[in-house]
């Protein structure tokens, strides 16, 4: 059988630079965009496919939705594909942080890019309550998965269980259930979903690379894991452990081991080791850079950008601060997205191996569903904090609520004409993006 034509390379990277100049909201409106994209619309893999990997992207350290598209851009244009998918997903971003750390620095808040990026993250939330939906209506086919969606989410949002033992938890399950969860895999009693392209290149004898093996293996931790940890070993040699630059490229490198649950899951353990320990931060101002990242496309983890460029600026040696800073913003970007290659170019071949077997089919599909708890607890985080100027938790530990007198009608204005063109007039990401920027820097200046 022939197989049929996969993207080309270059059509594959116009789009995960489209994708990685858009993927504002941190990790589930970067999740949402890619499914829009990739499986509704572009339809290059299908959404079992695109949920199976994003099982796997769940259980690793470091930024998901990144590693979703290393992974999905590994599948279509092997190894090129991955990295060309990941570093798009992260430069963007990474450039529009280095030009804001230097505007934290130089100039302070800006009121424009406040108000510019108050009208994106509005349509961000538009655009993760449709993914909630449209995700949900597909994975959540049987009882025990709507089930274990609901615990996911009443887990991560009332107990504030740690983002790791949940999804660990819900694999478990699975895996130890699959007679549950086996209908919710393969569609319930719909039909099942036609191959997608990857399927119908293996069938071909072209997705040769989804082949697990001993020496493939060997072969990326013998590549990989120097990309990774040379530069720490060189600085260590060059400059002692007492160098910022040593403690930038250590510390960081030890957080893209253990960011498990994202961001969110380390920014405090963070802004203390940063503050208290380091002394690369003041008081408040993880928070200022926390702000930031989630004004900018990429992984909101990003925000060690920030705390790396800040560090180096206070500490530059006989360098220009500006130019300090910014090599100490490279270096933490560099050790902290380095592993995140090596987990999917590892890992993946053997995930994929496990497409057919039962027990593992049964715990991804209970993690599937986990996942929609998940990302409606992350769209629920989003909103209360995008729309209300101060939210609290109801009890030491417990669930934040809002103060409803503090909700700013500006975005809740935007986001809801957000949804209703996305949702009944069926509008693009672009057009719906680009106007709630215009609404927002209009409704934030007046």
């Amino acid at each position: 059988m022939t197989a049929p034509a996969m993207p080309s390379f270059w059509d594959a990277v116009r789009v995960w630079a489209r994708i990685g100049c858009l993927s504002f909201g941190g990790p589930a409106g970067q999740i949402a965009l890619m499914h829009k994209v990739l499986v509704e619309e572009r339809r290059w893999i299908g959404e079992r496919r695109f949920l199976h990997a994003l099982n796997y992207c769940m259980l690793l350290p470091g930024p998901e939705a990144q590693q979703l598209a290393t992974y999905v851009g590994w599948l279509m244009h092997r190894t090129a594909g991955g990295l060309v998918a990941g570093l798009l997903f992260i430069v963007p971003g990474a450039l529009v942080m280095l030009g804001l750390s230097m505007a934290y620095v130089l100039l302070g808040h800006t009121p424009l890019a406040a108000a510019l990026f108050l009208g994106v993250k509005s349509a961000v939330l538009a655009i993760v309550v449709e993914a909630v939906q449209r995700i949900g209506r597909r994975a959540l086919k049987t009882p025990a998965a709507l089930a274990m969606a609901l615990a996911a989410f009443l887990s991560l949002y009332v107990l504030r269980l740690p983002f790791p033992l949940v999804i660990l938890a819900a694999g478990l399950i699975g895996w130890f259930a699959p007679d549950r969860f086996a209908a919710a895999q393969s569609g319930g009693a719909e039909a099942p979903e036609p191959p997608d392209l990857v399927d119908l290149a293996l069938e071909g004898g072209v997705a040769t690379h989804l082949t697990p093996s001993r020496g493939r293996a060997l072969r990326v931790l013998a590549v990989w894991l120097p990309i990774w940890l040379a530069p720490v070993v060189a600085l260590y040699l060059a400059f002692g452990d007492a160098s910022v630059w040593t403690r930038l490229a250590a510390f960081f490198s030890t957080m893209g081991v253990v960011t498990f649950g994202g961001a969110y899951a380390v920014l405090s353990y963070v802004a203390q080791a940063a503050v208290d320990t380091f002394g690369w931060l003041k008081p408040g101002e993880m928070a200022d850079g926390l702000g930031l990242a989630e004004t900018t496309p990429g992984p909101l983890i990003l925000v060690l950008q920030f705390v790396g460029f800040l560090a180096a600026w206070r500490d530059p040696g006989g360098l220009d601060p500006l130019a300090a800073g910014a090599l100490g913003a490279l270096l933490t970007t560099w050790v902290t997205f380095a592993p995140c290659f090596l987990w999917i170019f590892l890992g993946a071949p053997y995930v994929e191996a496990l497409r057919g077997h039962r027990a593992a089919a049964s715990a991804l599909a209970a993690i599937t569903a986990a996942v929609v708890g998940v990302i409606a607890n992350l769209a629920l985080w989003f909103g209360l904090h995008l729309l209300f100027s101060r939210v609290a938790p109801l009890w030491p530990g417990g669930p934040d609520v809002p103060d409803l007198s503090s909700l700013d009608w500006r975005p809740a204005l935007l986001a809801l004409a957000a949804g209703v063109a996305m949702l009944r007039f069926k509008a693009g990401l672009i057009p719906v993006l680009i106007a709630c920027a215009l609404g927002g820097t209009v409704l934030g200046l007046a």
